[in-house]
């Protein structure tokens, strides 16, 4: 790990292996390199990727319910994604709402929810693909918390 002589608040994570994770952070976002692989080896680690999924659907139940609402998942779903995109127009949300909404009740369980999850990392591993591709993360992202698993992951490795 090295600190910028510049600037104090940046804090660079750098491994020198091929496909590997560059991360620079400075207060609540960062920017990363990633690919396919980043992204797969966190979905794969059922352990941690289900931890993050049961994290993110207590924050946006708010009310302890066990069900999200379109209204609720229309309104956070753009923080999970890299900085720059945006929650799906409302038509197009209305349709995955549809496809996860598995027992038609308007309202997503836990394990909805997982399948969006999984589906929304698996669809950004496929458009990355293997090559580097750097993006810019807000700190609870979903991108974020791949890149974080595979630098602990790498690091125990060393």
């Amino acid at each position: 790990m090295h600190t910028c002589p510049e600037d104090n608040n940046i804090t660079v994570f750098l491994r020198l292996r091929p496909y590997s994770s560059l991360l620079f952070q400075k207060r609540t976002m960062s920017v990363a390199v990633v690919n396919s692989f980043t992204i797969t080896e966190f979905v794969n680690d059922k352990a941690k990727f289900d931890g993050f999924v049961n994290e993110w659907f207590a924050r946006i139940d708010e009310n302890g319910d066990g069900k999200l609402s379109r209204d609720k998942i229309r309104g956070r779903l753009g923080m999970l994604l890299p900085f720059g995109s945006e929650s799906p127009p409302q038509q197009e949300n209305e349709e995955i709402f549809k496809r996860f909404d598995e027992d038609g009740n308007g309202a997503l369980d836990l394990k909805e929810f997982k399948a969006l999850m999984t589906e929304i990392m698996n669809a950004a591993a496929r458009s990355i693909g293997g090559s580097p591709v750097i993006v810019l993360l807000g700190k609870d992202s979903l991108l974020m918390k791949a890149v974080q698993h595979e630098l602990a992951t790498r690091s125990s490795h060393s």
